[in-house]
């Protein structure tokens, strides 16, 4: 066990989160990946009541375990909420009527080798039984079934989900989709010089996705809340399509449920390609192609993105004024 939190040292602070507000969180070991010789857990941390059905945030990191910084916000805000608990008085009643849940490294054995993918070589962000429009996809980025000795593998048709995305899903079905409002962080980072915040559908340019005017009823309290924001909000279908997205699935699987609440998931880009433009010797690591390396851009991250969380929280408690 001490080999794995020194692969993943955020591994002892989630556990030590969930220890300092015991009254108001909850830490759920979802399951166990194993790789090699090690398991590594696959954490959640719920914040507020057993009520499924209450308003929620949901902060999901580490899909892709190159994509390190993603967890690592998440896991400041997160500090930065427990830590307030211990003063904010509004912010414990708020806990009572919402919640705050985080998956902050959903592929743990990714992330502790350094590997876009999981131990089987599968992209999970292209895992999901959705198949894109293929009159937009583009051959490999968008998902393939070719090989996982390449980039953004699918895995093999008809197969399972892998055991990460099955998690997510059946953790989503459970906690997450009973909710009357919620709104879902998904971080990554990786591409391009300005940190984006991404919608669905992944999988088609051709239809709106089903919460499309609840999105932008948010998206204009967010611009005239905050007119100097940093993020270009986007379709993610401007970039590129993609087969398998979880977002996508997990849509479909709302709308098929017939669920009675809103359900937006986001995905949060976070620009590096600042960084190496800034700092070109990151060329030549594999990490620094996705994360800062230079430790006064890593805080900057850590502090850019509290505003944004801040308002996310904001908008389900009042979820009326987009709903």
């Amino acid at each position: 066990m001490s080999k794995i939190f020194k692969l993943l040292p955020e591994l002892n602070v989630i556990e030590d989160l969930a220890k300092a507000q015991p009254e108001i969180i909850r830490h759920i070991k979802l399951t166990q990946i194993d790789c090699g010789m090690e398991r590594f857990p696959i954490d959640a941390l719920i914040y507020g009541p057993d009520d499924p059905t209450l308003p929620c945030v949901v902060l999901v990191g580490g899909v892709h375990g190159l994509e390190r910084i993603g967890t690592q916000v998440i896991i400041s805000y997160l500090k930065t909420i427990t830590h307030s608990l211990n003063w904010d008085a509004d912010l414990r009643e708020s806990f009572k009527k919402t919640r705050l849940i985080a998956i902050p490294i959903l592929n743990p054995a990714g992330t502790a080798y350094h590997w876009r993918c999981n131990p089987n070589g599968v992209d999970l962000m292209r895992n999901a039984p959705v198949e894109a429009d293929p009159d937009d996809t583009t051959w490999l980025l968008s998902g393939h079934r070719i090989s996982n000795a390449l980039p953004w593998y699918r895995g093999k048709e008809q197969a399972p989900m892998e055991i990460e995305t099955q998690t997510l899903v059946d953790f989503f079905k459970k906690e997450v989709m009973p909710s009357r409002a919620n709104i879902t962080m998904d971080f990554h980072s990786g591409f391009g010089t300005k940190d984006q915040i991404w919608y669905p559908w992944a999988k088609t340019r051709k239809e709106k996705f089903p919460f499309y005017d609840q999105f932008i009823n948010l998206q204009r309290l967010f611009e005239t809340s905050f007119p100097n924001h940093i993020y270009k909000i986007e379709p993610q279908t401007k970039n590129y399509v993609t087969h398998g997205d979880l977002w996508d699935y997990l849509l479909q699987e709302h709308r098929k449920e017939k669920r009675p609440g809103v359900f937006i998931p986001l995905t949060l880009e976070i620009g590096s390609w600042i960084w190496v433009k800034k700092n070109p010797l990151q060329l030549f690591s594999i990490l620094g192609l996705f994360n800062p390396i230079k430790e006064h851009r890593i805080r900057r991250q850590l502090r850019r993105h509290v505003f944004m969380l801040d308002f996310l929280q904001r908008a389900v408690r009042n979820y009326d004024a987009w709903h």
